[in-house]
């Protein structure tokens, strides 16, 4: 008897066959997961062993991947930190578009194409991978650096930009058979439905998620919890697609939605391990839908055509970053993950149609834009290991990560001038401390005075366990970094809840912040200095000393004091603002008043002094 395995089940054995042998190798020989996924594609696709046929269908499931991916990156963005990004989005974001489209435009135009393929050309090879560039930033930890800002920005806004790209081009159409003569009514409804549903998905994600999944979690059935976060996820994206929106730009919006949600780390947790294969799954895709019969038939056209626009592209962004001031160690990584083409031309150059792209130009440009998202990586190799080494100014370094558990009574993240004061004062004392920094520079510095510290970024669950957070008594989180401390925070308070933290706080919104965590001990990092100096000030201008260390005391106390006062108004600016005025209003009517006890106990004008 004949047994056939079902198709999926042989599908599933080839595509998981094909990473587990290839990637770890990739990674083996440094060229990275990406690459490795990449050529798995290639192995089993139409152009390998032909072990995969139906490329599309995969391609459209695996893109899931990407969704998951953008839903989590907006669980990182409360809807304050989005709302401090317009800028960049809207306004570097349109510059790379625009910018790349029109240079790209005007080549393709004097190479002899006509103005309407230059166009749909250009707008598709506009847009970037959002999957491999976001990736990158994420496995190199860049996405809080100047570059991986910068590249976030850019990246959501071809998101948005993709919507009118795809709605121009029926209107590129040049056959009668093409509907053009939408009525004002019809395009009316479909910008009323578009608005509906975005304002559905704002005002649920505001009103409904969070009880929804309150009330799911009391279930305490954890598989349960894991369906109803890859439903909420798989529901906007079905809305998104059903208004002819961006899936990935709607899971964005509800993970903004619901990034302030005390249920955050919990879906991160249920959604990250089904990113991470479904993203394989959509490398894996990318690779088998390269079109080597097409690179075969033209391959110096094909050469041409990825180099050409690639090299472009790069000469815009290169001179954006520059504008925006990302560090120049940091624009060539910036500039490569930007320039290659993205997953969303694949559905510009498949949506175009044969009235405006021929099926051979389109096929011809799927193939350009795969063949890019293959080299990027390698050439992101070829850059460490050759441009970044050579002009860096780091010495290679190794770092010590924390292979083994460690059970010191103090955890200090971030050991930079604030959190070195603390260590080397515990430190004299005898006492044990476990150290976590991420810069390499100041690891290096500090080993070479004989501190012990580890290299890790403490906003990582697995570090911190590792680190001893679950035994310490005290948790020091020195991180200048204010995203970066309240992330620290937020993992302490929900996985460590034993341990006492102190904070320190950059400014008075990051303490107010603190305390919404309820975090009782948090320093100002330059505020007792900063009084110090006033001192200082005082006895230079010939005040006693006794008098000018009462009067920062006096100071001090007030501004503790009126910092608490309005702590709970500082979500509201125009009570902040009145309750802050009034306070230092009483207190300069209070030192008023001491200035004239002293004049008349002295008879000295210290006004004057």
């Amino acid at each position: 008897m004949e047994h056939h395995l079902p198709g999926w089940l042989l599908n599933s054995l080839i595509y998981l066959g094909a990473a587990v042998l290839v990637v770890p190798l990739s990674k083996a020989i440094g060229l990275g997961s990406i690459i490795g996924y990449l050529a798995a594609g290639i192995a089993i696709g139409p152009w390998g062993l032909g072990l995969v046929t139906n490329v599309e269908d995969i391609l459209h499931f695996a893109e899931f991947g990407v969704v998951l991916m953008l839903f989590l990156v907006g669980l990182e963005l409360e809807p304050k930190r989005l709302w401090s990004l317009r800028g960049p989005i809207f306004g570097w974001g349109s510059a790379q578009v625009l910018g790349c489209a029109a240079v790209l435009f005007l080549a393709g135009f004097v190479a002899g194409a006509g103005w309407r393929v230059a166009l749909v050309a250009a707008l598709g090879l506009a847009l970037s991978s959002t999957a491999i560039a976001l990736q990158v930033f994420g496995e190199r930890n860049l996405l809080l650096t100047p570059s991986g800002q910068s590249g976030f920005s850019i990246l959501l806004f071809q998101d948005v930009a993709a919507i009118p790209i795809l709605a121009l081009l029926p209107l590129l159409a040049v056959s009668h058979d093409v509907d053009t003569g939408a009525s004002g009514l019809d395009r009316l409804t479909e910008g009323l439905k578009i608005v509906a549903v975005i304002a559905a998905i704002v005002i649920g994600g505001r009103l409904a998620l969070r009880p929804l999944l309150r009330w799911i979690a009391r279930s305490k059935t954890p598989e349960i919890f894991t369906a109803a976060s890859l439903l909420l996820v798989v529901a906007i994206a079905a809305l998104m697609q059903f208004i002819g929106l961006s899936m990935a730009l709607g899971a964005f919006l509800a993970g903004v939605l619901l990034a302030e949600s005390e249920y955050r780390r919990e879906l991160e947790t249920d959604i990250e391990p089904f990113k991470g294969l479904l993203l394989g799954l959509f490398f894996i895709a990318v690779g088998m839908s390269i079109d080597f019969g097409v690179l075969i038939a033209h391959p110096l056209l094909m050469a041409a055509v990825v180099i050409g626009f690639m090299v472009l592209k790069a000469a815009v962004i290169y001179g954006l970053s520059r504008l925006m001031h990302v560090p120049y160690q940091q624009r060539p990584v910036l500039t490569l993950l930007l320039a290659q083409g993205g997953e969303f031309a694949f559905v510009v150059f498949q949506a175009a149609g044969p009235d405006v792209l021929p099926p051979g130009v389109a096929s011809f440009l799927i193939g350009a834009v795969a063949l890019s998202m293959l080299l990027s990586p390698l050439l992101l190799v070829a850059i460490d290991k050759w441009v970044l080494a050579r002009h860096s100014l780091q010495k290679p370094t190794s770092m010590e990560e924390i292979s083994e558990q460690q059970d010191a009574k103090v955890v200090i993240c971030g050991f930079g001038r604030y959190g070195q004061i603390i260590g080397r004062m515990l430190v004299a004392q005898g006492l044990k401390i476990t150290v976590l920094d991420h810069d390499p520079d100041t690891i290096e510095s500090l080993r070479e005075f004989g501190f012990r510290v580890f290299y890790g970024d403490a906003t990582r669950l697995d570090l911190l366990r590792t680190a001893g957070a679950g035994t310490a008594k005290v948790v020091v989180v020195a991180v200048d970094d204010m995203e970066q401390s309240l992330k620290i925070v937020d993992l302490l308070r929900e996985h460590f809840p034993n341990a006492k933290i102190i904070a320190r706080a950059r400014n008075v919104a990051h303490v107010y912040q603190l305390l919404d965590r309820k975090i009782e001990t948090v320093e100002r990092e330059m505020f007792e200095s900063s009084l110090r100096s006033a001192r200082s000030v005082l006895e230079g201008l010939g005040w006693p000393a006794h008098e000018a260390r009462e009067s920062a005391m006096r100071f001090r106390l007030r501004n503790i004091q009126l910092m608490h006062e309005t702590y709970p108004h500082y979500k509201d600016r125009a009570k902040l603002i009145a309750v802050a005025k009034e306070g230092r209003q009483q207190f300069q009517e209070q030192m008023a008043r001491e200035r004239e006890e002293r004049r008349q106990r002295t008879h000295v004008d210290w006004d004057q002094v």
